[in-house]
């Protein structure tokens, strides 16, 4: 049996020299199995939002045909639609999550997103789809913050990295399911006539089915309980929200390490997003494969290649972090931005679509591995009543550039540039070039003041 030692730490007046406590407080619940039962529901949230989210990527061909609009239009759907209210929202909600009930906030965003998901298969224009896209991103909003908040009282230092690496693992098992069920379901699945409603197209009926089950998975989500918070800020208390100008002067304080991590992991969620927007396109246009062909192909592809992707990014992260590097969590960031470029270009100019879908999986794989550890990243330098306020912020440039600009900007590309629908290889291809290496150069900027401002909070370890 091991011995506890508890080491008594003198309390230190509130100041943002010093804003977290000493690494030796004990955390509620720790590693032990309900914080993994917390990571199991969160991961069904998680990955309910993305079927929600990403099932629009494969409805391209029905969704223009039905409501006569353009790729551009459709990338507004996908990007701006969603991103800008859930990036926006994402900061108040974020606040109150910082000393509010947690996974209340999760459930009833889990509630709205859901209903809203359902209305789009309701929408017969694209105004009412582009408002109903509004609504899934407002619900998604209260989701991550707030989970990335509540992990961090469960788990600390690699163990950390390990939950969250696990957790943002279910973006892609939601992505790749949304693409193999959408894609059996539209082939499967007839034009409905419903009483009251009216005719509703299989695309229409994707959408309801998609959306119903969030009601359940918010009534699992209240079986978690909410943690003690710990790495609070010295001198407050739990439930204690930190007045906007000491978040502000923080985030001052340690601007340059804040400022780079966020550009660099944004422009490589614009070349993220913009590619798994697009890439199932690529593949019914380029190579002519049917909608459940893409689906069940590139779908096991994200599923797999993105689940494995981002649990081995926490394990390089861990082995990095073990081996003396301080920075390990940004570093794989740098890693995975060089290591796309290759495979992403390369998959969009072969002529075998078999060999296409190989570098693409390798694309993916490599393109996945930070998430978890970027989570962590943010975690590791902010006091406990900022975390959710920060990771908003940074779900702010992230998603803005990410989903709200990576869609539109290989959009506008085919449409603008090179003027042909077949030409959406190209646009991947530039997009994934100029995103990587301007995300590798930020990242590796990043490095030197991240070290410095871990040092300077005193990061919770292992």
């Amino acid at each position: 049996m091991r011995a506890t030692i508890i080491v008594t730490i003198p309390r230190r007046r509130r100041s943002l020299e010093n804003p977290i406590r000493d690494s030796t407080e004990p955390l509620d619940g720790g590693s032990n199995s309900h914080g993994w039962y917390a990571v199991a529901v969160l991961i069904v949230a998680y990955t309910l939002s993305y079927v929600d989210r990403t099932i629009l990527t494969l409805m391209v061909k029905p969704i223009r045909e039905s409501l006569q609009i353009s790729d551009l239009q459709v990338s507004l759907l996908h990007g701006l639609a969603f991103a800008i209210f859930y990036t926006v929202l994402g900061v108040p909600i974020a606040r109150l999550a910082d000393r509010g009930n947690r996974k209340l906030i999760i459930a009833t965003g889990v509630v709205f997103w859901s209903a809203m998901t359902a209305c789009c298969g309701f929408a017969r224009n694209f105004t009412q789809l582009f408002v109903a896209r509004i609504g899934v991103g407002i619900g998604e909003a209260a989701l991550s913050p707030a989970a990335y908040s509540l992990l961090s009282d469960y788990f600390r230092g690699n163990a950390l990295t390990r939950a969250l690496s696990v957790y943002t693992s279910a973006m892609y098992v939601g992505a790749g399911l949304a693409l193999m069920i959408g894609g059996a379901v539209i082939a499967a699945v007839p034009a409905i006539d419903l009483p009251a409603i009216g005719y509703l197209e299989s695309w229409q009926v994707v959408f309801l089915v998609v959306g119903l089950p969030g009601l359940l998975v918010a009534l699992l989500m209240l079986t978690v309980r909410e943690p003690a918070r710990s790495g609070l800020a010295q001198g407050t208390r739990a439930g204690e929200s930190l007045p906007l100008p000491q978040v502000m002067a923080h985030l001052r304080r340690f601007g340059r390490a804040y400022g780079l991590l966020m550009a660099g992991y944004a422009l490589h969620g614009l070349l993220w997003n913009g590619a798994m927007a697009w890439i199932p396109t690529f593949f019914m246009r380029r190579h002519g494969w049917s909608q459940a062909e893409t689906g069940l192909n590139f779908g096991l592809v994200l599923l797999l290649g993105g689940t494995l992707g981002v649990v081995c990014g926490g394990l390089l992260s861990s082995w990095l972090r073990n081996r003396g590097e301080t920075a390990a969590n940004p570093r794989v960031g740098l890693i995975s931005a060089l290591a796309v470029l290759a495979p992403g270009i390369c998959a969009t100019q072969v002529n075998s679509p078999g060999d296409s879908l190989a570098l693409f999986a390798a694309f993916v794989f490599l393109g996945s591995l930070p998430y978890g550890a970027a989570a962590t990243a943010f975690q590791d330098i902010t006091p406990n009543q900022m975390r959710a306020q920060v990771t908003s912020i940074y779900f702010l440039a992230l998603n803005l550039c990410g989903i709200g600009l990576g869609p539109t900007v290989v959009a506008a590309l085919t449409d603008k540039w090179f003027r042909s629908d077949l030409a959406v290889g190209q646009s991947l291809a530039v997009v994934i070039a100029l995103g990587g290496l301007c995300s590798a150069l930020l990242l590796w900027r990043a490095l030197a003041p991240y070290r410095r401002a871990l040092d300077s909070t005193h990061p919770v370890g292992d």
